[in-house]
């Protein structure tokens, strides 16, 4: 019996790049489809991609991956539907919760949005986890159930399914183990190679940096959104993308059901400050690559056509919007030690000690208690006097209250002078 002769020798392209050479896209179209199918051996993908992170790659060697990433699997086509189509993807943070009140509010304006989402892995919370702590609702959908509620609600969010770019999937799981997870080439095609084979028309990109983001430093996150901007724009989608401060946490709750809760509060037209600050500044966004540049998006939020389109969204997906959220069976108050102004309040502390409580996994496989998070009472630059509860742990089991303090032991600070405020978008790249 023959056996098919591979045109590359993987060895030769770990050499290429460990001496900070380029890959010629055939080069990379063989690397992605012999990985996919088996043939490259993970040892082998292991190497490249740490060559791939010391030593970078350029745009069209990150094109090349992303394009052979999509053919990698299927595609999805939502032309013929009627509407036009526009998603956002964020690098995810510390109670960004703004995909849930962002999709109803863009889809109230007649605009379709297919947000596939996944699931929190560490400090970082999850939509889908998020969501499903509401009684009944689904993530995973079909294709063709995906399609048709676009055109009747407007807005999907759900899990994206197998056959998306499943070369994606294979090399996330390996860099994920092997200190490679914040190469930005690799981070860009992973993100854009599910964005592009989406099919949407226009995508919005809100790029975090600081201390809860997966990127921190704003150069290195605003290289992360350039290269992902281009890569929508050499692939057709009109892409662009805001650069967002996460060095604090995203409005006054962290964990699934607490965040579901806020949502439906700023979607009521209530709600923290910076949720709705950056829901409306991403929703402008997004209504304007939709052509709607000139959409009043805080008047849909405070007249209940926002509200309106969240309920159809969660009742196409089996949810009751109406149901009674899960509560924790324990809390545990923190209270100030003394009168002043919150001066500090970082988000990577208090991402972990969420996750602590049980609002996120370790592993992929692990569950997470709706429940569980932590609910902030005070914000920085907030006055507080002694005795003040500056924040509330929620979780079922009681043992994991003391692990969780540990985390944020230091996570905050009182001062004498309220701090400067914030700005929560830094940048728009185009």
């Amino acid at each position: 019996m023959a056996t098919t002769v591979e045109p590359f020798d993987t060895v030769d392209l770990i050499r290429v790049k460990r001496g900070s050479g380029e890959l010629s896209t055939a080069q990379i179209d063989w690397l992605i489809d012999a990985y996919t199918r088996g043939y490259v051996a993970d040892e082998q993908m292991s190497a490249l991609t740490m060559a791939i992170f010391l030593n970078g790659m350029d745009r069209r060697e990150i094109r090349d991956m992303t394009m052979a990433m999509i053919r990698s699997g299927e595609t999805m086509d939502f032309t013929g539907l009627g509407k036009t189509t526009v998603d956002k993807h964020s690098t995810g943070g510390v109670g960004d919760k703004i995909t849930l009140p962002l999709a109803p509010l863009v889809a109230s304006f007649g605009v379709a949005v297919p947000q596939l989402s996944g699931r929190g892995l560490g400090h970082t919370g999850g939509t889908l986890d998020k969501l499903e702590s509401i009684p009944g609702w689904q993530a995973s959908i079909s294709n063709d159930r995906m399609r048709e509620i676009m055109a009747d609600s407007g807005a999907v969010v759900c899990a994206a399914g197998s056959g998306l770019a499943p070369a994606d999937g294979k090399l996330y799981a390996l860099r994920d183990i092997t200190g490679t997870v914040e190469a930005i080439p690799l981070i860009a095609s992973s993100i854009m190679s599910k964005k592009i084979a989406e099919g949407t028309a226009a995508l919005v990109l809100d790029v975090k940096f600081g201390s809860g983001a997966f990127i921190q430093d704003i150069d290195q996150s605003r290289l992360l959104a350039r290269t992902m901007v281009d890569l929508g724009t050499d692939a057709g989608v009109a892409t662009t993308a805001l650069l967002t401060d996460m060095n604090v946490p995203l409005g006054l709750t962290i964990g699934n059901a607490l965040e579901v809760r806020e949502s439906v509060e700023t979607l009521a037209g209530g709600g923290p400050a910076d949720i709705r600050e950056l829901t409306v500044a991403l929703a402008r966004e997004m209504l304007a690559s939709a052509g709607l540049p000139d959409a009043d998006v805080e008047a849909a939020l405070d007249d209940g056509r926002a509200m309106d389109a969240w309920k159809r969204m969660i009742r196409a997906q089996g949810g009751d919007p109406d149901a009674a959220l899960p509560t924790a069976r324990e809390t545990h108050v923190v209270t100030a030690e003394r009168s002043g102004f919150v001066t500090e309040q970082h988000a990577l502390p208090f991402g972990i000690a969420a996750w602590r409580l049980g609002a996120g996994r370790a592993r992929k496989q692990d569950p997470v208690q709706a429940a569980a998070g932590i609910e902030l009472h005070a914000k920085p630059g907030d006055s507080v006097v002694e005795g003040q509860p500056l924040f509330t742990l929620h979780t079922d089991e009681p043992d994991r209250f003391a692990r969780a303090l540990e985390a944020v032991d230091g996570g905050w600070a009182i001062g004498d002078e309220a701090p400067a405020a914030r700005r929560i978008v830094a940048e728009r790249i185009s």
